[in-house]
């Protein structure tokens, strides 16, 4: 009999289709978790289950019930939070998987650090607030620059620079507002009204992909973002591998990004963590107990025809890994920014775009006439670009290229805009 998976996908994730084709590829029988059914259309001819992403004690009786029946094999999460889920529905169902604590850890930005603090690990001077503290008296006692991150929150949603004690009183209450919209005080529990501050740290960053096999930590690429992440804002956009780096450099990421994963006891899965590079070190960011989000698990091609997808499901279910290795290839994907809040109008250029050389695909995720919210307050792309080449620069270089065919429209409430 082949083996039973359990993928948790939230109505918002972009993966559902890449990891049902995965798990129909290697004859695994695949279980989708979800939140909201309707959301998943033709999909749904796999077995579906039903349930709270945010109320773990009902979510376990729903699986535990079925898990009774049907067995399961491996449970796995796809973004931060249903990762958090999967790890605690696998160790109270006896299922292999992370313990919850660690994969707790990665999930809230402050047990993180307090973590990598207490395991020696290089990485930014932090203080933890809450958002119900009197913002001018905090400013008056930082040392500038910093970087304020609600610890619940992921795509750099909320996340910000400032360099002045009034533009601190001014972020705080941005992010204060932006955690009492929609269900995020639902989703941060306990932790929604907590803020991080953290000292900014100068360099280049870095996104380190990995795994987690048998409690080693295997490397599957490094990542460059050749755009300066300098803020206020920190929006992602390029990421090429494979690094340019020097060699060395590149073994000291690997080096840290391995020492962070053990501190933080993580066992096995994926790992997606963030670096920055200058004259004192490796600086770890942030360290998720995921793999790469969005539809970037598209730019890693490896052996066998396997995609990211078909390489976590077989780690998940405990199958060798030693025949499928990286192609070499340089690769790279472009996140589209939402350049402004509003409402979509349309997106022009996409088949330009596509006509350059290098360019693989040009995805647009957002229809037009959906609200759009440029960060801080929002959390999604316009869409991706991959592109494929001789080297990262000729890589690179497509993407720049094809972008500047993009051209979005956005009725921001005032004006109509075109970007």
């Amino acid at each position: 009999m082949g083996k039973r998976l359990l993928v948790i996908l939230p109505s918002t994730t972009y993966r559902a289709r890449a990891f049902v084709q995965a798990a129909h590829r290697q004859g695994v029988e695949l279980i989708i978790g979800t939140n909201h059914q309707q959301a998943w259309g033709e999909l749904l001819s796999d077995t579906v289950l039903v349930f709270p992403f945010y109320e773990f004690p009902i979510a376990l009786q729903k699986v535990k019930s079925f898990h009774q029946q049907t067995p399961l094999d491996a449970i796995i999460g796809v973004d931060d939070h249903t990762a958090w889920l999967a790890a605690y529905l696998a160790e109270h169902l006896g299922v292999a998987g992370n313990p919850e604590s660690a994969v707790r850890r990665c999930r809230f930005k402050h047990l993180m650090r307090q973590q990598l603090l207490s395991g020696g690990i290089l990485q930014p001077r932090f203080h933890l607030f809450h958002l119900e503290d009197n913002p001018k008296i905090l400013a008056d006692i930082i040392t500038y620059p910093v970087v304020l991150k609600p610890v619940f929150l992921s795509a750099s949603q909320g996340v910000t620079r400032v360099n002045t004690p009034d533009a601190f009183t001014e972020a705080f209450y941005r992010i204060r507002k932006l955690v009492q919209q929609g269900d995020h005080l639902r989703r941060g529990g306990r932790f929604a009204r907590l803020l991080l501050v953290e000292q900014y740290v100068e360099g280049d960053e870095v996104a380190v992909e990995g795994l987690v096999v048998q409690g080693n930590f295997q490397l599957l690429t490094i990542f460059d973002k050749p755009d300066p992440l300098q803020g206020p804002y920190f929006q992602e956009t390029i990421y090429v591998t494979p690094s340019r780096h020097a060699p060395p450099v590149q073994q000291f990421i690997i080096d840290e990004t391995r020492r962070a994963v053990e501190a933080l006891g993580i066992k096995r899965g994926a790992i997606h963590a963030e670096l920055r590079i200058n004259q004192h070190g490796a600086w770890v960011i942030e360290v998720a107990a995921r793999s790469i989000g969005g539809l970037c698990s598209r730019v890693l091609h490896f052996t066998e025809n396997a995609t990211l997808e078909d390489v976590l499901i077989r780690e998940a279910l405990g199958e060798s890994l030693e025949s499928i290795s990286l192609e070499k290839q340089a690769a790279g994907v472009m996140m589209m920014p939402i350049p402004a809040s509003g409402r979509l109008v349309r997106v022009d250029g996409v088949q330009a775009a596509r006509m350059v050389p290098g360019i693989e695909a040009v995805e647009i995720t957002v229809t037009p006439e959906t609200p759009v919210q440029a960060l801080p307050e929002g959390n999604q792309y316009l869409g991706f670009i991959f592109a494929r080449g001789n080297t990262p620069d000729a890589v690179e270089l497509a993407l720049r290229q094809a972008f500047r065919f993009i051209q979005v429209t956005i009725d921001t409430g005032e004006n109509v805009e075109q970007f």
